[in-house]
């Protein structure tokens, strides 16, 4: 009571400290509102007073923050001002030497004088002329020294004497680059353009296979060559073609049975039964053969096989085969694999009358070649002789040889269809 300090609530209680205990009802329940008053007042005082304290603390956080703000602020001004008058220093520095350089330059007078302006005169260095024949004459020597040595390098063929002289063999015929793409489409070529050059070159090759022996004209021919991509194929097509022009009766067999690429020169040849088949004795020849109109000519196609073509080509089955195709054809072409890959053309050119090694123009080079005649001298084969194929006419004139065969040359044009 004493720490409320109310005059009301004191007066109230000794009001009841003298009344007895009948009359002091009264003045107790007005003591207790009283009190319930003073105590709401003290709370409510109370309640304001904290809120005081919790502004004030609030406000001293503020006014912490900006002071720390200001020091950091007032700590790069001071900063910034040591920096200003450093720079300052270094500039009246400057300036000093500035003004002490201008005054020197102008006690130092210039003792020269213009006296006549200068006159446009002429190129000295460098001379245009000179340096052209220069670049001309180190670029001569250079492309000469290239092709010099280009020349010594070369291993390849590229006439008909080089090959002759390089390998011991008859030069049987030289066919030119036939001008389409596409395996089917290089042989209707020859067909259609029966006047070519290319035309021209197989027929005289034909005349050439056949006179090889006058005294027994070769029937069963073979054609192969060193490596793939040298133009076998296409010559032992064009050849069966051209023999057939002479009313023969021939039949194209596919002997390279591992690589099988008759079936991009005929079409109807694909999913249908072979060699094998026949060898095996499960499919007439008579059935398997197929008829090119085109070409008028028989085409017996490769298959594949389980045994190993070597093996199929050494079996009296194939020997009594290659008897009968004797007695139901007048020529036979046989095209066999590169003989530097596999040694099927070596076993296959036992049973052949004739057998044509073709070399790739300026390809195949010359070591290749005398590996693949040493390869069927090896096994007492004669080789009948050797074509060179897919000449390039204009490579052959590049290279100076035009104007000694008549096929490349501009003499030879009037007499063949392009």
């Amino acid at each position: 009571m004493a720490a409320a300090d109310d005059g009301q609530l004191t007066a109230l209680a000794a009001a009841i400290a003298r009344e007895d205990q009948a009359a002091a009802s009264d003045s107790q329940d007005r003591f207790n509102r009283r009190f319930s008053q003073v105590l709401l007042r003290a709370q409510a005082e109370a309640d304001r007073n904290a809120e005081v304290v919790e502004s004030l603390n609030a406000r001293t956080q503020d006014l912490s923050e900006q002071f720390e703000l200001q020091s950091s602020v007032l700590a790069d001004l001071q900063e910034m001002e040591r920096e200003t008058q450093a720079t300052q220093v270094l500039y009246e520095t400057f300036l000093t030497q500035l003004k002490e350089t201008s005054v020197q330059e102008g006690v130092f007078q210039s003792d020269s004088r213009v006296l006549s302006p200068a006159l446009p005169g002429t190129q000295i260095a460098p001379r245009p002329v000179r340096a052209l024949a220069m670049a001309l004459f180190i670029g001569a020597i250079l492309g000469t020294t290239i092709v010099l040595i280009r020349e010594f390098l070369q291993n390849t063929y590229r006439t008909s004497e080089d090959l002759e002289k390089s390998t011991g063999q008859v030069v049987l015929g030289q066919v030119p680059k036939i001008p389409r793409r596409g395996r089917r489409q290089t042989v209707n070529y020859l067909v259609e353009k029966p006047t070519s050059a290319a035309a021209e070159a197989v027929r005289n090759l034909r005349t050439s296979v056949l006179m090889s022996n006058m005294d027994q004209p070769p029937q069963i021919i073979m054609s192969t060559s060193s490596l793939p991509g040298e133009g076998k194929t296409t010559l032992a097509i064009s050849l069966a073609n051209n023999l057939a022009g002479l009313g023969k009766k021939v039949l194209l067999v596919e002997g390279d049975i591992r690589k099988r690429t008759f079936e991009n020169y005929f079409a109807d040849s694909k999913g249908r039964p072979g060699l094998i088949a026949v060898l095996m004795n499960k499919t007439p020849l008579s059935e398997v053969v197929i008829h090119d109109d085109t070409l008028n000519i028989d085409v017996l196609i490769g298959e594949k096989s389980s045994v190993n073509p070597a093996d199929v080509f050494s079996s009296d089955a194939f020997k009594s085969f290659m008897g009968s195709l004797r007695e139901s054809y007048d020529y036979v072409v046989v095209d066999t694999p590169p003989v530097l890959l596999v040694p099927d053309a070596r076993i296959l050119a036992r049973h052949m009358d004739a057998v044509i090694y073709t070399v790739a123009w300026d390809k195949t080079s010359k070591t290749q070649v005398q590996e693949g005649l040493r390869q069927f001298a090896s096994v007492d084969i004669d080789i009948t002789g050797v074509v060179l194929s897919q000449i390039d006419p204009k490579g052959m004139r590049r290279y100076g040889y035009g104007g000694k065969y008549g096929a490349y040359g501009s003499k030879g044009r009037g007499y063949y269809e392009n």
